[in-house]
């Protein structure tokens, strides 16, 4: 029987999963709208569990957090812009180089110290990248910079987290991700603002819950077992993500594609894991 700490996790992945599907579903409205509506969302979760657990909500390192808010809302503009340009899986695939640039800049923002065998671990995985985009006439070299900066600015939001650690409450940081992101994403969704229409309400404040969902039980995950036990479970989403692209979107894909994926997938599991055991 799976403890509790992985139901939790699978749970959490399976949310995610979900929201990127209803992301896809609104392809006609700008990425900055979509995180418009969920960063609405979050902004009211947030903040009602802040007051109820009488915790300042401005927090105390007011620099860094507004630092974190900003990588945060970057990374997800370009992430959900790559969801509306290319496979579902593919999207999901190019995500999870986010552990190696959290690693990589961790070198110069929390003094990370990187053996020689992990750069080797990380090189596999941008192989597995480049495997993809070349044989995938779906993806150009267009939706690789911006997959790739996408992670890059997840792994700087991930090193200001751990930065904050020390030093908010959890809910703190959580907070001001839709605290900064809502002006930013405000002022570029007036000068492109497409008006949602039927479908399109629920649609957009269903991403916004399924996040606060996904986000709750990944939580309740690292509080129930070890971040180790529990990290690698996050990458079974690509079961999820291959399942639901062929299903609703009839995607597919070469064996080569599927070839790059496992190559990305090994490459970060074997970090992952080296990581962990050190």
């Amino acid at each position: 029987m799976l403890s509790k700490g992985i139901r939790y996790m699978l749970l959490a992945t399976l949310m995610f999963a979900f929201m990127k599907v209803l992301v896809k579903y609104v392809p006609h409205i700008p990425p900055a709208e979509i995180i418009l509506f969920r960063s609405i969302v979050s902004f009211g979760f947030s903040f009602a569990a802040l007051r109820y657990q009488k915790v300042n909500v401005l927090g105390n390192n007011r620099k860094i957090l507004i630092m974190r808010g900003i990588a945060g809302a970057t990374a997800l503009i370009l992430f959900f812009t790559l969801l509306q340009r290319i496979p579902l899986a593919a999207a999901s695939t190019l995500s999870y180089l986010a552990p190696i640039f959290t690693t990589i800049l961790g070198i110069f923002l929390v003094k990370e110290k990187v053996k020689t065998v992990q750069w080797f671990f990380f090189a596999v995985s941008f192989a597995g990248i480049l495997v993809i985009q070349g044989m995938d006439t779906r993806i150009g070299i267009e939706d690789l910079i911006i997959g790739v900066l996408s992670t890059f600015f997840m792994g700087l939001a991930y090193n200001f987290i751990r930065i904050l650690k020390t030093s908010e409450h959890p809910l703190v940081i959580i907070f001001y991700f839709p605290l900064v992101t809502i002006p930013v994403v405000g002022v570029m969704s007036y000068f492109n603002w497409v008006m949602p229409e039927g479908i399109d309400w629920p649609i957009l404040v269903g991403i916004g819950a399924l996040t606060q969902i996904a986000q709750f039980y990944m939580t309740k995950a690292y509080q129930a077992e070890a971040v180790a036990k529990v990290s690698i479970v996050n990458y079974t989403s690509i079961v999820y993500s291959l399942g639901f692209g062929f299903l609703l979107f009839n995607e597919s894909y070469d064996l080569y594609t599927y070839l790059g994926m496992g190559l990305v997938l090994a490459g970060v599991v074997m970090s992952v894991i080296f990581k962990n055991r050190t």
